[in-house]
C-alpha cells in the first residue's frame, strides 16, 4: 500500500455526528469545547487533504482526541474512526482484530512503546511505514 488520504472520507461533520451519536447513546451532553474544538477541526481538515501513512492517520486521531474538541467521548469518537480504517483493509478477522485493538490503544493514548512498535511493524507489513 502506498500513501493515501486515509481520513478523506471522514468530514468534520461526520466526526461531529459520530460524537453526537455516542453522547446520545449514553445520555451525555454533546457539544464543542471552547479550548480544543477549533484546533482539532483545523488539524483534522488539514490531515484529510493530505496523503499519509496509515500509522500517521491513526496518530492524527490520537492528536485530535488529546485536543478534546467535544465535551464528552473524544476518545471513543476518534477510536471508532481508526477502527473503520482498519476494517477497510479487508484483513483476515484475527489480523483485523489485532489492528483495531492496537489502533484503539494508540488513539486512547494508552499504548505502550511495544504496542506502538507492533502497530508500525503491522503497517510496514502492509507496505506502510
Amino acid at each position: 500500500m502506498s500513501k493515501r488520504c486515509w481520513l478523506e472520507p471522514f468530514t468534520w461533520d461526520f466526526v461531529t455526528a459520530q460524537n453526537e451519536m455516542l453522547c446520545l447513546q449514553k445520555s451525555a451532553h454533546h457539544g464543542p469545547t471552547s479550548d480544543g474544538h477549533r484546533a482539532a477541526r483545523e488539524t483534522w481538515e488539514r490531515a484529510r487533504e493530505q496523503e499519509s501513512e496509515l500509522a500517521d492517520a491513526v496518530e492524527v486521531c490520537r492528536q485530535c482526541h488529546r485536543l478534546a474538541p467535544f465535551t464528552n467521548f473524544n476518545g471513543n469518537t476518534f477510536a471508532a474512526i481508526a477502527r473503520v480504517m482498519m476494517r477497510r483493509l479487508n484483513l483476515p478477522p484475527e489480523r483485523e482484530h489485532l489492528a483495531r485493538s492496537l489502533a484503539g490503544h494508540i488513539v486512547a493514548g494508552v499504548a505502550s512503546d511495544t504496542e506502538i512498535r507492533a502497530f508500525r511493524d503491522f503497517c510496514a507489513s502492509l507496505g506502510e511505514a
